[in-house]
């Protein structure tokens, strides 16, 4: 048996974002590893199915809810809930979140809204509902929080979902020590292309993305995007050995090390990338 499935044989695991994408395929491959899942997704037609799937799957589902993780009231109503009748967790995931590109100019209030509070402020209200349980328990155990390669490098247009991943991936290095002496480890997934229904539904402001040229543009990074059940394995075993970053494919390894070793070609880079990604998707006039 491989290591990951040892380490998440037996554990209770709290899967954020659990109805699609990585949320849904990471549950399935635990389920398959013997966990016990707590399940929780908006989409609660989406959750019952992966419910069910994670079932067909010998796994036992000790408790499933829809919510919205940016609803902090619904958090703490779950654990709550899930605190009276079983022990704490010993794994939490922060898995679910939104997207929305746009430049400065085009993205609306609302959409800056609520991609920090799906994104950030979400992963917060998890970690304030489950993780203090966790510590109390005295038991060690792990958390998990999904950010993006736009957590890690100057994506075009991404501003927006930039402030939300970069604001993940801070909070997760201080907690990673932070949570140190109570022996939860913390990592970050920082994904870059992965087939999910994001790719599809993702919002570009001022931009119609019925256009011919904004579908080939789209279609393009999908063609890059790996499945979200390559995704969910490399997550697994970067839990499993305990790593803080947790790459999903070598290319945004590649580019964070680019960055890092090489600032000025990378800034030249990025500029360039930003033109051209502007010249693609350049936005109607509002």
């Amino acid at each position: 048996m491989a290591a990951a499935e040892l380490y998440f044989a037996g554990k209770r695991c709290l899967v954020t974002g659990a109805a699609s994408g990585i949320g849904r395929a990471t549950a399935l491959r635990l389920a398959t590893q013997g966990a016990e899942l707590y399940l929780t997704d908006r989409d609660s037609d989406g959750l019952a199915r992966t419910v069910s799937d994670a079932r067909a799957l010998g796994a036992r589902v000790a408790e499933h809810r829809a919510l919205d993780i940016a609803d902090y009231h619904e958090v703490a109503a779950f654990a709550a809930d899930i605190h009276a009748r079983h022990p704490s967790m010993d794994v939490v995931m922060n898995i679910a979140g939104i997207a929305a590109w746009g430049t400065i100019d085009q993205l609306t209030h609302e959409q800056w809204s609520k991609i920090v509070a799906t994104n950030l402020m979400g992963p917060i209200h998890v970690i304030e509902a489950f993780v203090p349980a966790m510590v109390a328990a005295g038991r060690g155990g792990h958390l998990v929080n999904v950010s993006s390669a736009a957590g890690l490098v100057a994506l075009p247009w991404h501003a927006a979902y930039s402030a939300s991943k970069y604001g993940l991936r801070g909070l997760s290095e201080v907690l990673r020590f932070d949570l140190d002496r109570h022996r939860i480890g913390v990592s970050v997934v920082v994904p870059g292309a992965v087939r999910t229904p994001l790719v599809d539904t993702v919002e570009i402001a001022g931009v119609d993305r019925d256009h011919p040229r904004v579908s080939r543009w789209v279609e393009r990074f999908g063609s890059h995007a790996i499945t979200p059940e390559k995704a969910a394995e490399k997550l697994l075993v970067g839990v499993a050995k305990n790593r803080y970053l947790i790459y999903t494919s070598a290319d945004i390894w590649a580019l964070y090390a680019f960055k890092r070793l090489a600032w000025w070609p990378y800034s030249q880079a990025m500029r360039r990338i930003n033109v051209v990604f502007t010249r693609a998707l350049r936005p109607s006039p509002p």
